[in-house]
């Protein structure tokens, strides 16, 4: 257990930034498996609106910390060639 008052606070500190950082991890993944599930019903148009929607979603939590840059980066680069392909 925290001892000193600086460990305490960071304590605290942990605890928000975790809840927070859960949300945002979730509503990341809601925005990916919603471009799966366009993938998976085969609707081409859905599937690129979904997909727009992703993508800023996905850059936030690199910027945030949530998610590695390389990790968003690659993310995004297989569901757009899963998306053009679906459009094909």
């Amino acid at each position: 257990m925290a001892n000193t008052p600086q460990s305490k606070k960071r304590a605290r500190q942990n605890e928000r930034r975790h809840l927070i950082n859960k949300a945002r991890r979730s509503r990341i993944r809601t925005h990916l498996r919603r471009v799966e599930e366009a993938i998976a019903s085969g609707d081409a148009e859905a599937a690129q609106t979904a997909l727009r929607a992703a993508q800023p979603e996905l850059m936030r939590g690199v910027t945030k910390g949530v998610v590695h840059k390389n990790t968003a980066a690659r993310k995004m680069s297989r569901l757009s060639n899963r998306v053009k392909a679906l459009g094909q």
